[in-house]
């Protein structure tokens, strides 16, 4: 449909027209959602973000508030920290992130506050050093 509209002819029949032509070119058929009921947001109110959320939704993504990333982004580098193979990646894992928490204790925080201290890098090495030896010990039974 890249032709314009003729003068003198009414919009909504030259509209008309285009659609009747392109069904009879088969453009409408097998459309993806062809036979499949509507989503249900079209009971929902109206959201004008509506497009935006259903697209990071299929790509996978997620807007957090800077502080609730960050304790997300915490919470998994100290799991990945337990993980590590060896103390050297755990230090620097929980080193990384520790500049980063005190980054956000020292500003005022964007969102939420963020309800967090760095970790204890010796303490977390210590743990870690203990569940590293009561796997080997479980292993070797």
């Amino acid at each position: 449909m890249t032709e314009r509209k003729p003068p003198g002819v009414p919009f909504e029949s030259w509209v008309d027209q285009q659609i009747r032509e392109a069904q009879r070119r088969g453009e409408f058929d097998r459309l993806p959602g062809a036979g499949e009921p509507l989503p249900a947001a079209l009971e929902a109110p109206y959201d004008e973000l509506w497009w935006i959320r259903r697209k990071m939704a299929r790509e996978g993504l997620a807007v957090l508030p800077p502080a609730l990333a960050l304790r997300k982004e915490a919470e998994d580098t100290l799991a990945a920290a337990y993980a590590a193979p060896s103390e050297r990646i755990v230090r620097k894992l929980l080193t990384d992130v520790n500049v980063k928490i005190r980054d956000m204790m020292f500003r005022p925080p964007p969102g939420p506050p963020l309800g967090m201290k760095p970790y204890d890098v010796e303490d977390v090495v210590r743990l870690w050093r203990e569940r590293r030896a009561a796997a080997d010990d479980s292993e070797v039974q």
